[in-house]
């Protein structure tokens, strides 16, 4: 594609951008990582493009990561069989030692080396450096899944204020030194939330919020956060879209602006989302906003 752009083309993508940098500039925008956009190398590498495009234009860029896959991935090459309830890992101590090590160390590790073979200032932590993800246990059947109970959130800004972007794996503590596997969803509304974030995008591997499942032209592409609790009650939403949209309506009740369920299958979306017309995915906005 970059081929057959001209030179006076390019330039006009670059002119039709600039209202949004301007909006942008100086804002802070969380973005949840994980899905197709984690597994697939060429996608990586197009989100990695995007965040420091952002960064260089002077966005405040945040990024939070999962890895279930690389977990179970991992659990299989130790001979361990991962178990789920109600979507959510059953993890013991010695899962929690391997999710520590995953998260926290191959995949955070790797995707702040992209940011930087990309030209980007990254720098990585857990949610529990600096006590970053405070949390309890959610549910003893889930062993040690966390239940978020507060974010010191200064270390995140401190690295924002350096321009670096932080680059967050969701492994949380407890004050007896438990550590904890977050949900990842959760852990980027908190954080959006105590950063007062302009946006909260959420990566995912489907379009957005379809009125019809089976129907991608069914794409809702606004929605406040009332006309979303409509969307429950009629069984719109449903299945695994629930936790993501209870992550949005968390955020927007802890400040965020505007949250986005964003397909992170497109190649360039988060740039499509922030500096386009087009956007990409489904905007859920607080009830004060009308549509």
């Amino acid at each position: 594609m970059n081929g057959s752009l001209s030179n006076a083309e390019r330039a006009e993508v670059l002119v039709q951008a600039l209202p949004y940098i301007r909006k942008y500039a100086g804002k802070t925008v969380v973005i949840k990582y994980g899905g197709n956009a984690m597994t697939s190398e060429v996608l990586k590498q197009q989100v990695m493009e995007d965040i420091c495009l952002l960064q260089l234009v002077g966005v405040r860029t945040v990024l939070v990561h999962g890895g279930g896959p690389e977990i179970s991935e991992m659990m299989a090459k130790m001979g361990k069989e991962p178990v789920f309830v109600d979507g959510l890992r059953v993890t013991d101590r010695e899962t929690m030692d391997i999710v520590q090590m995953v998260l926290a160390g191959k995949v955070n590790k790797t995707l702040v080396n992209l940011l930087e073979k990309q030209g980007g200032m990254a720098m990585g932590l857990s949610g529990m450096d600096g006590r970053l993800i405070e949390a309890r246990m959610k549910d003893e059947r889930l062993g040690y899944v966390g239940a978020i109970t507060k974010i010191n959130i200064d270390p995140v800004r401190d690295l924002l204020d350096k321009g670096y972007i932080p680059v967050i794996s969701t492994v949380g503590c407890d004050r007896e030194g438990n550590t904890y596997n977050i949900n990842g969803d959760t852990a980027a509304a908190w954080i959006a939330g105590a950063l007062n974030a302009q946006r909260l995008i959420m990566m995912t591997d489907v379009a957005g919020i379809l009125r019809d499942r089976d129907d991608p032209s069914t794409l809702i592409r606004k929605l406040n956060v009332n006309e979303a609790v409509g969307l429950f009650r009629e069984g719109v939403i449903a299945g695994g879209m629930i936790p993501k949209v209870d992550c949005c309506i968390e955020a927007i009740s802890m400040g965020v602006d505007k949250v986005i369920i964003m397909d992170g299958r497109i190649p360039h979306a988060i740039l499509m989302e922030l500096l386009t017309d087009e956007g990409a995915g489904t905007m859920v906005e607080g009830a004060e906003n009308n549509g």
